[in-house]
């Protein structure tokens, strides 16, 4: 939507939203910044983004729309697929006489979008004006939506399996009539619809556990496990054979674990299942991980990166030799992080091979191997036959043993930039933890430029109360946090006024009451970023402890994981008790 700047000026002005002097001096800076006037506006944090929609549709005399409370209509809101909703940042939310459709955007210049749903729906489209509170509201719809139906589609499926099923008396089933149970239709319909609506939730994981009287399918979103539903018992061994004809596993095989593979499209992604059977006392339980065949395209500030860690991490990809190591558990963003440094260093001019276990997301011009260790094909033999392909740069999916550790730093030395990641709680522990492998000093301070440790902790998008800390909230803080310390970066990075104090800093939680699925959507990363400086190296090779290396990265202006989860919790991106559940866990 472009507006004459003067003519949007009046209207601040007019309505009291911005200063005169304050307008002026924004006017004065686009002279000299070359930035439009809006983006200084909103730099300048005089005005919002929803306030500067509102007073652009009141000029343009486009109607703004509040769905904040709106229930949509089921069959009027899935006029528009929920990908294209959105990647769009738009909603249907009326219907008027059958033959239009008001629709509530962001951005109503958006014309492709506008063009793509006239042509789908064959309707007249009424473009409507709202607010991104008012959008998330819309758009959480989808899934609530999406969630009663896959409930009643899954027990109307499994109440038919039930019949097909009570004639075996409970007796053992063999390995025919398993293969014959995996491809009827009812156990078809229940897996595929827990699939698709696994990849709709954007769960990582599906866990299908069979008990004594009851099979529980969990998804785990953002991290945590959610109960998705309850099936009777008789459905387990069902879903157990129909997952593996999916992976083309052994039917009969029900003593002894199982690891299998299968990939399924929706919605033109393609999506592979990393799948893990394992005995137990009540029947096999199975748990898939779910793998984008693609990189999803993350820059590191959207991972969460930020400030002084943020030109560290992009100076270490800017040397050609060297090592840049991930650390953190299982689950906390490693993989991820470490593809998107990939999708930055994938330039026409380097050749990239990875030697990973699994491939979490194929990428374009990138040699990837799969790991195998059955014929041999081990993360040592594969380094071993990568250096041999020419590569100026190295991803190892895992250093987990001495004889990795050993090429991974001898490539580094002979001319290549590796990547890798590493199981230790922190970016300092990376360093003890080589060294336990039996990797030399002199050699680690020679390789490494500079080490991430990192966790994820789960966004508050949705319904959220603001709040100030106490004083007792602030002290029993400071006992965890160098307060001082994470202010003074605040103050930096010019996210709070350089006058700010914590006692007047906003800081966000879950609204009472609501529904905490509702307060959260999605995950952001909090990091420590370790640069191997001259005094670090010299504690290294002094045998110095994991704390007192990382005392010295503090004092050369580290962020640990716990500060920089303050640090965003400031930022209103999520809540103190989140970083709090993560760090500590």
């Amino acid at each position: 939507m472009w507006i004459d700047p003067e003519q949007l000026q009046t209207f601040l002005l007019d309505s009291g939203l911005a200063s005169k002097k304050d307008l002026v001096n924004i006017a004065e800076q686009v002279e000299s910044e070359k930035k439009s006037f809006e983006e200084l506006l909103l730099a300048s944090g005089k005005i919002t983004e929803d306030d500067l929609r509102r007073a652009k549709a009141y000029i343009l005399g486009i109607p703004f729309v509040d769905l904040k409370k709106d229930k949509i209509d089921k069959d009027v809101l899935y006029t528009i697929p929920e990908p294209i909703a959105r990647r769009h940042n738009i909603v249907a939310f009326k219907k008027k006489d059958n033959d239009s459709l008001e629709v509530a955007m962001l951005d109503p210049d958006d014309l492709t979008a506008i063009d793509f749903i006239k042509k789908g729906s064959g309707l007249k489209i009424l473009p409507r004006l709202t607010d991104a509170a008012s959008l998330k509201s819309a758009l959480l719809q989808y899934q609530k939506s999406l969630k009663a139906e896959f409930g009643d589609l899954v027990g109307q499926e499994a109440a038919k399996l039930k019949k097909l099923d009570d004639t075996d008396g409970g007796k053992e089933i063999g390995e025919g009539e398993l293969k014959k149970l995996a491809e009827d239709l009812p156990v078809v319909r229940i897996v595929d619809t827990l699939l698709s609506h696994a990849i709709t939730q954007q769960a990582s994981d599906i866990h299908i556990e069979n008990f004594e009287r009851e099979v529980i399918i969990r998804y785990r979103i953002d991290g945590l496990l959610h109960d998705a539903m309850v099936l009777p018992k008789n459905a387990g061994p069902a879903l157990v054979a129909r997952i593996k004809v999916l992976a083309n596993l052994r039917l009969d095989e029900k003593r002894l674990p199982q690891d299998g593979r299968f990939k399924i499209e929706l919605d033109g992604q393609g999506v592979s299942f990393r799948v893990s059977i394992l005995p137990t006392y009540f029947g096999e339980k199975i748990v898939m991980r779910l793998l984008p065949d693609t990189a999803r395209g993350l820059s590191l500030e959207q991972g969460g990166f930020h400030g002084e860690g943020l030109e560290r991490v992009q100076a270490a990809t800017q040397q050609a030799t060297g090592m840049i190591l991930v650390t953190g558990p299982t689950g906390s963003g490693k993989s991820t992080t470490l593809y998107t440094v990939l999708e930055i260093l994938n330039q026409p001019d380097v050749n990239i091979s990875t030697i990973e276990d699994p491939i979490e997301y194929q990428m374009p011009r990138v040699n990837q191997t799969q790991v195998k260790p059955e014929i041999g094909l081990t993360f040592g033999n594969g380094l071993r036959a990568l250096v041999r392909q020419d590569p100026d740069i190295i991803m190892v999916g895992e250093i987990r043993d001495k004889e990795t550790a050993g090429l991974a730093i001898n490539a580094a030395l002979t001319g290549h930039l590796v990547l890798s990641t590493l199981h230790t709680n922190s970016a300092a522990g990376a360093i003890p933890r080589f060294l336990d492998m039996g990797a030399e000093p002199f050699l680690l301070v020679s390789t490494i430029n500079v080490i991430i440790a990192q966790r994820l902790v789960r966004r508050l998008e949705g319904a959220k109360e603001k709040y100030l800390l106490s004083s007792a909230e602030l002290k029993k803080l400071g006992e965890k946090v160098d307060l001082e310390r994470v202010l003074e970066i605040l103050k930096t990075e010019k996210v709070v006024a350089p006058a700010a104090k914590w006692e007047n800093i906003s800081f966000y939680k879950p609204k009472a009451g609501a529904n905490s699925e509702d307060s959260y959507r999605g995950r952001v990363g909090i990091h420590e970023v370790l640069k191997m400086s001259a005094t670090i190296k010299d504690l290294v090779m002094k045998s110095a402890t994991t704390s007192q290396i990382e005392e010295q990265a503090k004092k050369e202006g580290m962020l640990t994981m716990l500060e920089d989860g303050i640090f965003q919790a400031a930022q209103g991106v999520t809540s103190i008790e989140e970083v709090l559940r993560v760090v500590s866990e």
